[in-house]
């Protein structure tokens, strides 16, 4: 049974071991993507405050953006940070090519304007194609490719992955007493040869890291799949589907005033006091709705959302964590779960961690199917050379039958453990 499980456990692992390689490398870095881009992008997310410290209207400011994108591009998500030392940044709608095959023909426009929201100035016109985060964020979504076929390949190999850390622990599994102790820690002395470190990296590391990358991985797979997802809500819900929103429209009575953003602002603002950031989505069409959502810390889930009529700013729907389902909770922390800020900062680094484990569980898995070939075939010469000297042996004897002989160290064992050991002591 080992057996079939390791050639199992093989054949994924040499599938799936540059993407997992890919993928856990990526996730290394964008699970401190908010610390990294406070670091590296302090010049464009950070002002000086100016004495009394007054801040334009969000009308002003924009129409400020509007006028830089140009009428092409108009402005559809809007960041206001509440902390006096932050920038506002704007995007446009990015333009897509759905046909292409990579990540640069795909996106044919995506930037971001940073305004000072004091002065109105510009501070960065970021191409956000060609950002180092962007890259990779699309990197570990999509391979760089185009996203429905990148997406795809990604969400087939986290699946074997999962298959592979269920099939690992299985191989991990001691079969007695003695084994049992170096299943758990490294027993390294100085005559250690590399092929025995390189094997207890491989299952040591990896027994600990399950614990974390298996949830790493299920959340991922709710990003990629749909049928994933509302599985997982399905159950959770108790064999019952997490209810869709019915579509709020705005009253097209008022369509020839302007969006009362600040107005609108100024009420999400005493709704949501201790939110850091709104993000804010503007309607595409004259009965959308403006689309906000208030964060309070690094934790997504606790977000609440608010929609309002675009035209008289009033509020039509207020959404909090604790009004969700419970699949749909669930569903709201699947992305802190996945980089681990679930559990604060404390987490992220178990999360990063793990990925960096995950990262080298394709090498050093390659490195011991690599060694096991070379002493298999190391094996397969000493047998025919063995095989000569018997041949030689019987010139000239009686005997009708003779068996080749086999030094008993070499004699033949199919047990996985013993297949280990042996490529362990070459």
């Amino acid at each position: 049974m080992k057996k079939a499980i390791g050639t199992i456990h093989l054949w994924l692992g040499l599938i799936s071991g540059l993407v997992v390689f890919i993928i856990s490398i990526t996730g290394c870095i964008y699970a401190f993507e908010e610390e990294l881009k406070a670091w590296a992008y302090k010049g464009r997310e950070t002002v000086e405050v100016p004495d009394g410290g007054n801040k334009k209207s969000l009308t002003e400011l924009l129409s400020i953006a509007q006028r830089l994108s140009g009428e092409d591009h108009p402005i559809q998500n809007i960041t206001v940070s509440t902390i006096p030392n932050q920038s506002y940044s704007f995007r446009p709608d990015q333009i897509r090519n759905s046909n292409a095959y990579t990540h640069f023909g795909e996106i044919v426009y995506q930037h971001k304007f940073y305004l000072n929201p004091y002065t109105g100035g510009l501070i960065k016109d970021e191409n956000t194609k060609y950002e180092f985060f962007t890259l990779v964020l699309r990197l570990h979504r999509n391979l760089l490719l185009n996203r429905s076929v990148g997406k795809m390949i990604i969400g087939i190999s986290v699946i074997l992955f999962v298959i592979l850390l269920i099939s690992g622990i299985v191989l991990w599994w001691p079969k007695n007493k003695n084994a049992t102790k170096q299943r758990f820690w490294f027993r390294w002395k100085d005559t250690t040869q590399w092929k025995r470190k390189n094997y207890d990296l491989h299952n040591v590391l990896g027994f600990y890291s399950l614990f974390i990358l298996l949830p790493i991985a299920l959340t991922g797979l709710v990003f990629s799949f749909d049928w994933f997802d509302d599985s997982v809500q399905w159950v959770v819900n108790g064999g019952k589907r997490s209810p869709k929103a019915e579509p709020l429209y705005s009253n097209s009575v008022h369509i020839d005033l302007l969006p009362p953003l600040d107005q609108i602002l100024f009420e999400v603002t005493g709704s949501s006091p201790e939110a850091r950031t709104f993000s804010i989505r503007l309607p595409d069409k004259p009965g959308g709705v403006v689309s906000i959502s208030a964060q309070t810390s690094g934790i997504r889930y606790t977000r609440e959302f608010y929609q309002f009529d675009q035209y008289s700013g009033e509020q039509l729907s207020s959404t909090g964590f604790e009004e969700k389902t419970s699949g749909e909770k669930l569903r709201a922390m699947n992305y802190d779960i996945h980089v681990g800020s679930i559990l604060g900062f404390s987490g992220k680094l178990l999360a990063f961690f793990a990925s960096l484990i995950s990262a080298g569980l394709p090498v050093t898995g390659f490195l011991i199917w690599i060694g096991r070939k070379k002493k298999e075939k190391n094996k397969l010469q000493n047998r025919k050379k063995l095989h000569g000297l018997n041949s030689k042996s019987r010139i000239g004897s009686h005997s009708k039958t003779a068996k080749p002989y086999y030094p008993k160290s070499e004699k033949p064992d199919e047990s996985i453990e013993s297949v280990s050991d042996d490529y362990l002591r070459s």
